[in-house]
C-alpha cells in the first residue's frame, strides 16, 4: 500500500470532519496530491469518521483509479476541477457543515467584509447563483469561476467546498466558513451587522503578507 504517511492523514482529517458535525453519514469528501500526477481520494458510501487507510484509492489526475478497490466519490470530478484550475492547491474538502450550508440553501454568499479574520486570512466565500446537480460536469463547471480569486464557495442547495495548498489548510478553510457563517447567523439575530469601511478593508488586506509570514516557520539561528 502507498502513500501511508498520507492515507492516515486523511482519515485523520476526515474523523476531525466528521466528529466537528461537517458531515454525516457518508456525506462529504477529501482529496490531497500525493505527486505531480496523483491523488489520494476517498471512496464512495463511507463515513468520514470511519475510513481506514486501505479504504482510499490513488487515482491520475483524470480520475482514472490506480490503486484500490472501492469507487471514487462520485464528487470527484469537482475536486478534479479544482487541481486543474489552481496549479498551486494541494488539497481539496468538500462537506456539508450546518449553517454555512444554510446560507448555501438560501444562496447567500459571505463576501460582505464584516470580520477582520475575514479579510486576513479567508477573504470573500461566494455562493454559486443556482444548483449544480449531483455527479454531474454541472458541479465542476460551477465553481470554476470562482477558483482563480478565492479559496473557498459554498455550493447552491448543496454544502462548501475548500481548498489550499495541504491538506490541514483547506480542511482549516472549512472550519473558518463554518465558524463565519455562525458569526454572521447571530450578527444578523441580534441586529444589523455592520461592515468594515473600504479603507479599514484595504488597510487589512495589507497586512495579509506579513500574517502569512508570520505562520511560517521561523529557521533555527545557530
Amino acid at each position: 500500500m502507498t502513500y501511508e504517511a498520507e492515507r492516515a492523514l486523511m482519515c485523520a482529517v476526515g474523523k476531525l470532519l466528521y466528529d466537528r458535525g461537517y458531515v454525516a453519514a457518508n456525506d462529504g469528501n477529501l482529496s490531497m496530491k500525493t505527486a505531480p500526477d496523483r491523488l489520494l481520494v476517498t471512496p464512495s458510501g463511507v463515513s468520514k469518521g470511519r475510513l481506514t487507510p486501505d479504504m482510499l484509492l490513488v487515482t491520475d489526475l483524470e480520475g482514472n483509479v490506480l490503486e484500490g478497490n472501492r469507487h471514487p466519490s462520485s464528487e470527484t470530478k469537482m475536486h478534479l476541477a479544482v487541481y486543474r484550475g489552481r496549479l498551486d492547491v494541494g488539497a481539496v474538502v468538500h462537506a456539508h457543515p450546518p449553517v454555512s450550508t444554510a446560507f448555501a440553501v438560501c444562496r447567500r454568499g459571505m463576501e460582505t467584509p464584516y470580520l477582520s479574520e475575514l479579510v486576513t486570512g479567508l477573504g470573500a466565500v461566494p455562493c454559486t447563483p443556482s444548483f449544480a446537480m449531483l455527479s454531474t460536469d454541472q458541479v465542476p463547471r460551477s465553481v470554476e469561476p470562482y477558483l482563480a480569486d478565492h479559496c473557498a464557495v459554498l455550493l447552491a442547495n448543496h454544502g462548501a467546498l475548500t481548498w489550499g495548498e495541504d491538506l490541514w489548510e483547506a480542511f482549516d478553510r472549512m472550519e473558518t466558513v463554518e465558524h463565519t457563517a455562525k458569526i454572521l447567523l447571530n450578527a444578523r439575530l441580534l441586529g444589523d451587522p455592520v461592515a468594515l469601511t473600504q479603507e479599514e478593508t484595504a488597510e487589512l488586506r495589507s497586512m495579509q503578507g506579513m500574517y502569512r509570514q508570520l505562520r511560517q516557520v521561523r529557521e533555527e539561528i545557530p
